[in-house]
């Protein structure tokens, strides 16, 4: 017998669509709880029930079960916890997540970030951690995933040519994409972001460190995270978050926060990576050639009509999604014929020497 608290639970994200997939578990033992993961650890996670937190161990079971479908448990993550001796806790199921948001290390590597988010915020500082490079790749990363991506433009009290980088923004992102330049202290950020914090929302922050995503996150929780500014001599911010979180919010909402992301690529493949530059895809349409590659080729629709960073960042982007796509066999091929017209190249240039 599955124990359910709805209106407990409710005030952590549960939503209907959640609750449904529990009429698919035939048999549970007495005592089994519907909980969240709100942090993970290497080898156990903080779970709550809706009214309070605690701590658990994936059963054997479950951690095959992750292993065999390449996700690992994540934080939003709805799960099953059955009592144990001495009072432990163990996790035995899990729920399939609505949404569940990943990224690629540069080894290739799978890691998941948050499952179950309505909404990414992504945050980036109106100071030196002004990049809209960097924007489209976390652009990429909430709409490959079936999340609704919302721009958050932080430090607009002392950020640098504020009017200016609105401007380059509103021209550089799809019209379909909302953003919001703010002040993350004080009642703006909840005023401004209310139409996304309805009970039972959940919202991931994603930026990198130094942006404002902890002081973001105090603001519309008001939880008591530590926050730091940026170090002076490059200007990039220090990790005062270490771990994936999440965060009740007065209005009935849920916030994970993250540490900063450097190194990574969107888990995404071609099509979806097309999604979110679909300006490119749909002005390609009207290339003279089908397999134009919008660099030298005339008739190109593409280049002219688009910022030349932002076809150069879609087609650094597509190059890392064919990639992560790649088995180890393809990567050897894809090497070895590199090194062949590498080789090639360099005898016709020692010819005309």
């Amino acid at each position: 017998m599955i124990h359910i608290d709805f209106e407990s639970l409710r005030t952590i994200g549960l939503t209907q669509s959640v609750a449904s997939q529990l009429a698919t578990i035939d048999q549970a033992p007495e005592g089994t709880r519907l909980v969240r993961v709100t942090q993970v650890h290497r080898d156990w996670a903080v779970i709550h029930d809706g009214v309070a937190e605690s701590r658990a161990r994936s059963r054997n079971k479950l951690v095959q079960s992750l292993q065999a479908g390449d996700a690992a448990l994540a934080v939003g993550d709805w799960v099953l916890a059955e009592p144990h001796a001495h009072g432990e806790q163990w996790l035995s199921e899990r729920l399939a997540p609505l949404t569940h948001i990943a990224r690629r290390a540069s080894d290739g590597r799978r890691q998941s970030l948050a499952s179950n988010v309505d909404t990414a915020l992504l945050v980036m500082g109106l100071d030196h951690d002004f990049k809209l490079r960097r924007l489209e790749r976390y652009l990429a990363l909430a709409e490959s995933s079936g999340v609704e991506p919302v721009v958050v433009l932080t430090k607009a009290d002392i950020g640098l040519d504020v009017d200016e980088r609105m401007r380059q923004l509103a021209e550089r992102l799809p019209r379909r994409v909302q953003a919001f330049a703010l002040n993350a202290l004080g009642d703006e950020p909840a005023r401004i972001l209310a139409p996304w914090l309805a009970p039972g929302q959940t919202l991931i922050l994603l930026g990198t460190s130094g942006a404002g995503k902890s002081t973001l996150t105090n603001a519309l929780s008001s939880s008591h995270q530590e926050t730091g500014g940026v170090r002076r001599g490059d200007n990039r911010g220090r990790h005062t978050t270490t771990a994936r979180s999440l965060h009740q919010c007065p209005s009935g909402a849920c916030i994970i926060d993250t540490p900063g992301l450097r190194s990574w690529q969107p888990d995404a493949d071609e099509e979806a990576l097309a999604a979110s530059f679909d300006d490119i895809g749909e002005l390609a349409r009207h290339c003279q050639f089908r397999d134009c590659a919008h660099e030298e080729e005339p008739g190109c629709a593409v280049r002219g009509a688009v910022d030349p960073d932002r076809l150069l960042n879609y087609r650094k982007l597509l190059r890392d999604a064919r990639r992560s796509q790649q088995t180890p066999l393809d990567r050897i091929a894809a090497r070895n014929k590199w090194k062949v017209v590498i080789k090639a190249h360099n005898a016709k240039t020692r010819q005309r020497d």
